[in-house]
């Protein structure tokens, strides 16, 4: 019986060293369907940037999948099949127009029991992961929590949270949750004592709860470089530690500022060294502050922002949410979002990222899609994409480019097919199951839902979600904006017109959509990209650039300096791809779909003069 024993524990020993020692990767896969040979580089931090191994400057844009995770009917993964997964990726990528998903993933069903890893977890987890990668989509996981746990809630509580596993809170000896008198789930964060205590031991490691979360985290990674093909882990960008951190509760003389640099930042650092060893050292840490840190509510702000953790590049990147809790409330804002409504807040952001030396992504940003404050939702999702776009306001961009700052990466909360059609017992309770909306305390913020034949189907305006954005630049982007002429309703929302100065632009955009992209060269043999939404066919897009003009520009072939081509992944996605050979040379291309029929060639003529002469007045 010792000797069936001790082979019974060799055996297990060598199932289980795959979670804590980086190994090699299955066989390499063949490149996606669409890709060039520039693409499926990693995503590394340079010189404060995304950069890939051209030295392209890139931008994430895409979707959090989703809030699937934090439910129990799916076993806390994001989609009740890869078949769904694949439909979801597919969708994300023609209807949405991103190239990047914050993977969720829970904590509680990958260690549901105190030092054992749930590897069937991981491995469909994994699979789900894949067909965003192999859809061409990048992806960063994110081992999200909210009110830290479901289990601090009692079965007929009014709300309910997600994170840490029961056998974490069953350490705890916290007092029954109650908010008292809170008008939104997020009030439980600051006074609900329960979570606040749960938060408070969770940060100071009682019982080895955070050990354990590092644990599972390092096991987790490995898993996944493990299980993921070299060209599917390079299409991994990173991980995100902890989702919406807060102390819980302070000690005595401590403030916001400093939990940040004695608890907050030694934990990143913690997670930091879990990545190395899991075979993660080439990836960044997409680390978030104290949440408050940026609340646009005075009474809510706390000062934070990781002040004191010097200069975060390239190693980690500055990671926040942003949501206009002013237009949530109902109260503090009566009207709707307007023109350059975001300039200050992601100014700050971009501030914050540059004095850390590392790029910035707003991970979450988004706004009730039902209920009483839903009808700010057009203006005020308008206002942040305008706000990812540049800090510059469109009733000043054309005067004042040379102010934008760099292109914000984002992902929209949430990407969730499931929408409207749940099957959550809320907290574990047979008697309170929520069906609508996120069914997620009263949440209400997924893009997409699926339709009565099983269809993806965005909810919001697709002329907001699928934009033209600058996907990689040679070079340094110095100035960008795209108006969308997204719908308020039946309003079509104009806030960057193009100016009564440059006629002939005006009369080639009419009431079309359009970009405008300046970016200085650097030599660089990639191709700069902006991806094309679904609104922008080949057949009426029209580009007018110092590189030359081109209406229904040609297939890409390496030696045409505009042209259009498929994003990788065989989704039908497409892209616009400006080559300019030479360095340290501002270009600029604007790009429209206001002509379905091809412009005159004195048009565009007359387009390209105005804008070159725009182009040098504005600098560069």
């Amino acid at each position: 019986m010792a000797t069936i024993r001790a082979r019974l524990f060799v055996v297990l020993v060598v199932l289980l060293g795959f979670l804590t020692v980086a190994v090699p990767h299955p066989a390499t896969a063949a490149p996606l369907p669409g890709s060039l040979w520039f693409d499926g580089t990693p995503v590394t931090v340079s010189a404060g940037r995304f950069t890939d191994a051209t030295g392209r400057e890139i931008v994430l844009r895409g979707y959090n999948v989703s809030g699937e995770t934090k439910l129990s009917e799916n076993g806390g993964l994001p989609f009740a099949s890869v078949a769904d997964a694949r439909k979801s990726a597919t969708a994300l990528r023609t209807l949405g127009g991103g190239n990047t998903v914050r993977f969720l993933l829970s904590w509680a069903y990958a260690e549901p029991v105190r030092g054992q890893v749930d590897t069937a977890y991981l491995a469909a987890a994994t699979d789900q992961m894949r067909a965003f990668l192999d859809a061409g989509i990048r992806v960063y996981p994110d081992f999200h929590q909210d009110l830290y746990s479901r289990h601090l809630f009692d079965p007929d509580s009014w709300y309910t949270g997600d994170g840490a596993p029961k056998w974490a809170v069953d350490l705890g000896d916290h007092p029954d949750e109650s908010c008292g008198i809170c008008f939104f789930w997020g009030q439980n964060i600051t006074q609900n004592e329960a979570v606040k205590q749960a938060s408070y031991d969770f940060w100071h490691n009682a019982h080895g709860v955070q050990d354990a979360f590092l644990t599972t985290a390092e096991k987790t990674m490995a898993y996944v470089q493990q299980h993921l093909s070299a060209d599917q882990f390079a299409g991994v960008i990173g991980f995100d530690p902890y989702n919406e951190p807060h102390a819980g509760t302070y000690d005595s003389g401590q403030t916001s500022r400093t939990w940040e640099r004695d608890v907050l930042w030694p934990f990143y650092e913690r997670f930091r060294a879990r990545m190395d060893a899991a075979g993660w050292q080439d990836k960044p840490a997409f680390v978030e502050p104290n949440l408050f840190w940026n609340a646009n509510l005075d009474f809510q702000k706390q000062e934070g922002g990781l002040l004191d953790a010097g200069r975060l590049g390239p190693r980690y990147v500055f990671n926040t949410h942003f949501y206009d809790q002013k237009a949530i409330s109902g109260i503090f804002m009566w009207g709707k979002a307007q023109d350059g409504q975001y300039a200050g807040d992601f100014g700050t952001l971009r501030d914050r990222a540059a004095a850390a030396g590392t790029p910035a992504i707003v991970s979450e940003f988004g706004h009730p899609l039902a209920g009483t404050v839903s009808d700010k939702a057009p203006t005020v999702l308008k206002a942040m994409y305008q706000a990812l776009d540049s800090r510059v306001p469109g009733a000043s961009w054309w005067s004042n480019p040379q102010a934008s700052g760099p292109v914000l990466s984002g992902t929209q909360w949430q990407w969730d097919i499931y929408h409207g059609r749940h099957h959550e017992p809320m907290n574990g309770n047979p008697d309170k199951v929520l069906t609508e909306g996120d069914a997620w305390n009263d949440e209400d913020l997924s893009a997409v839902h699926l339709d009565d034949s099983g269809t993806v189907t965005l909810r919001q305006d697709a002329r907001l979600l699928d934009r033209v954005y600058p996907s990689a630049t040679a070079g340094t982007t110095l100035a960008f904006t795209y108006e969308d002429r997204s719908r308020d309703g039946s309003t079509t929302l104009t806030w960057n017109p193009v100016p009564s100065s440059l006629p002939n632009v005006a009369r080639l955009v009419g009431s079309g959509q359009y970009a405008l992209l300046k970016w200085r060269s650097d030599g660089g043999p990639a191709p700069t990209e902006l991806h094309l939404p679904a609104s922008f066919p080949t057949s009426s897009t029209t580009v007018v650039s110092d590189l030359g003009t081109a209406h229904a520009p040609p297939a890409y072939t390496g030696t045409t300096p505009i042209a259009v081509a498929a994003e990788p992944g065989d989704t039908g996605s497409r892209r616009l791809l400006l080559t300019a050979p030479d360095s340290g040379v501002t270009h600029y291309a604007l790009v429209t779909n206001g002509s379905t029929a091809a412009p005159t060639a004195e048009l565009l003529a007359a387009a390209r003069a105005e804008l070159t002469a725009w182009s040098a007045r504005t600098g560069g």
